[in-house]
């Protein structure tokens, strides 16, 4: 085997891999307004505003989902966001290929990037969270590889140079990177992998397309965004 194709299968072996496709991020947020995005359920509304350039979620006023209305049926993409907890507490994420849930246990369905102040733990800040009834829930948190096979058994195993409690800034702002294509699922938060699965489950047990919705899920807590990218890869 050549030194290429020792490159290679070290690489697949170790982690999901994507290639840049050389498309454009646009902005999601126009610095100064809501414009674009939604509330749900709307009597949050007064939930979500705009301060100081920085879309900001305030937990007492309804637990509730921001809603981007300008791409409402998003499957591949890479999307980029800071975060903060200027309290230091509180849990939040973004729900992607989010969809109405049938079964009525939650709103919605979707993949869920999960976040949160930076002593919740590693089952949430860093975590992919499943938000899907009717089929296993499985975890995947932070620093965790999972791989879904078609009969739904997970296998779990250790990602490398994974992003540590040490490397996320408490009370500051984190950048995260997401990547979702076809069955891969990837985010990294300030430039380190957090936590990643691939899927082989059929079609119809999967999410393809859905909406982007970032969550504000505890009274009592406030969290702030900026810096909102998306690339749709559809």
């Amino acid at each position: 085997m050549n030194r290429l194709l020792i490159v290679l299968a070290i690489l697949s072996s170790c982690s999901i891999a994507f290639a840049d496709d050389g498309r454009k991020f646009v902005s999601m947020f126009d610095g100064s307004t809501l414009k674009g995005w939604s509330v749900y359920p709307e009597k949050a509304s007064a939930a979500w505003s705009v301060q100081d350039g920085i879309i900001v979620g305030e937990g007492d006023k309804g637990r509730s989902y921001l809603v981007y209305e300008k791409a409402q049926e998003v499957g591949d993409l890479e999307l980029k966001f800071s975060y903060r907890f200027p309290q230091k507490k509180g849990n939040s994420g973004v729900n992607l290929r989010a969809v109405r849930d049938e079964t009525g246990r939650r709103g919605f369905k979707a993949y869920h990037v999960d976040i949160g102040h930076v002593g919740i733990g590693r089952n949430v800040l860093g975590a992919w969270d499943f938000h899907t009834p009717g089929r296993k829930e499985h975890g995947v948190f932070r620093g965790d590889h999972l791989v879904i096979d078609k009969d739904d058994k997970p296998t779990v195993t250790k990602l490398k140079n994974a992003v540590t409690l040490d490397d996320i800034r408490k009370g500051d702002w984190n950048e995260v990177h997401v990547i979702m294509k076809g069955n891969r699922y990837w985010f990294s938060i300030n430039g380190k992998p957090s936590a990643e699965f691939v899927e082989h489950l059929p079609a119809e047990k999967r999410l393809h397309k859905g909406m982007i919705q970032f969550q504000l899920h505890d009274p009592g807590m406030i969290v702030q965004f900026r810096d909102l990218k998306l690339k749709v890869l559809d």
